[in-house]
């Protein structure tokens, strides 16, 4: 037989090996969910574990390739697996497993015998057998409505860090302020099987969000609300920040005061017109109230609304915006109709992105850390997943950083 045909008979034969383990790695990971339902059906969830080890060990062995999670990709020779670390330790494989879960009693001489094995050969456990063993996919759905806006690029970098340390992976999802792509990345997560969504500012109604987390196995929602235990809630307390903003204006002079507001459909916006009615009436300036605008929440609505804000009421000689991104566009907008800030109008953001501190005049904005947040966020939510004790809300105040903008 000629090496050509060898050849061609290999490759045929390479592909036959390749498709039918692919499906049946597909069918395992189908099943995963069963697993999960049918936790205490012990004797099926070995029998998924052999099928499973059974056929990438074989496929491997052949010098082929290696299946993940149903993709076929060039086979290291030099691939270390579990066994050749405890083989090189003199231990079993479960004592390799107590050590990289820090799980079980192990003398501390074996522990640092093994680990050192681990980092000497270059050890990785794989994703997909960890995940087979624990019924987790160790990967966390983080959901933001504008990854462009610093807040939630800050936000993010915190979640990150603080799932990473914990040993969870995140598959970060932008929905643009959209409320049916939101629903959309809610049915993504769902069939990708995270185990756990955090939801920044959803956009959904409560009606339509509910069903939606009621199929995840774990949610937590940021600057939201519902009146359901189906996810925990992670909030700042807006209201209380527009009333500190608006108190400061009213205590630095200004009394006639407007309010760029944001999404109407947010709800950080609507706790922030409600801080701003409090503040307003609390001070006898209940007029004020009907000094405001809807925006979207980036600078150029900002500056189209600052506009139109102040040219229906050139009166105003004090703005709070609903984010500093709006705020810049609005400071932009006075600039164009010849009221310095702050002389004739004085400026209060919110959020405390690090632009605020950086453009002309330095920005007056309410403060809050925003990796921190993020990571607070990504810990109550790896708590629900382990089904720990927590409290269904955490409220996260505002600090009011005065500079420039608003002395």
């Amino acid at each position: 037989m000629s090496i050509r045909k060898i050849n061609m008979y290999g490759r045929i034969f390479g592909k036959i090996v390749n498709v039918t383990a692919n499906v049946i790695v597909r069918i395992i990971l189908q099943l995963k969910p069963t697993v999960k339902k049918c936790g205490q059906n012990e004797q099926f969830d070995i029998t998924l574990k052999i099928l499973y080890h059974h056929v990438s060990d074989h496929v491997t062995a052949n010098g082929l390739f290696r299946i993940i999670e149903g993709r076929r990709v060039t086979k290291r020779s030099n691939r270390v697996t579990i066994e050749d670390v405890a083989r090189a330790a003199g231990v079993s494989t479960m004592t390799v497993s107590r050590v990289l879960n820090h799980k079980g009693e192990i003398r501390e001489e074996t522990r640092q015998r093994v680990l050192k094995i681990i980092d000497d050969m270059g050890y990785r456990p794989s994703r997909v057998a960890r995940g087979l063993a624990t019924n987790r996919t160790y990967i966390l759905g983080v959901i933001v409505p504008d990854i462009v806006n610093p807040f939630f690029a800050q936000l993010v970098s915190g979640a990150q860090a603080a799932a990473w340390q914990r040993g969870y992976n995140v598959l970060l999802c932008h929905t643009g302020e959209n409320a049916e792509r939101e629903e959309a990345v809610l049915h993504l997560l769902e069939d990708t099987q995270v185990d756990g969504v955090l939801v920044c500012s959803a956009r959904l109604s409560e009606e339509e969000l509910l069903p939606l987390l009621e199929k995840q196995d774990a949610a937590i929602l940021l600057n939201r609300q519902i009146g359901s235990k189906l996810a925990g809630v992670i909030r700042v307390n807006d209201a209380d920040g527009a009333v500190q903003a608006v108190t400061h204006l009213l205590h630095s002079g200004r009394e006639r005061i407007g309010l760029i507001a944001g999404p109407p459909g947010s709800i950080s916006s609507q706790e922030r017109r409600r801080g701003f009615a409090l503040a307003n009436e609390a001070a006898h300036h209940p007029e004020n109230v009907a000094l405001q605008i809807d925006c979207a929440p980036n600078v150029e609505s900002g500056y189209q609304a600052g506009l139109a804000l102040l040219q229906a009421h050139p009166d105003i000689n004090g703005l709070f915006c609903y984010n500093d991104l709006v705020a810049v566009g609005a400071l932009q907008a006075c600039k164009e109709l010849g009221k310095p800030v702050p002389d004739d109008i004085a400026l209060v953001g919110c959020d405390d992105i690090p632009l605020a501190g950086l453009i002309s005049p330095a920005l007056t904005t309410l403060a809050v850390d925003k990796e921190q947040l993020g990571a607070a966020a990504i810990q109550l939510l790896i708590d629900r997943i382990q089904n720990q004790t927590m409290a269904d809300e955490t409220v996260v105040e505002q600090t009011l950083a005065i500079r420039e903008s608003a002395p």
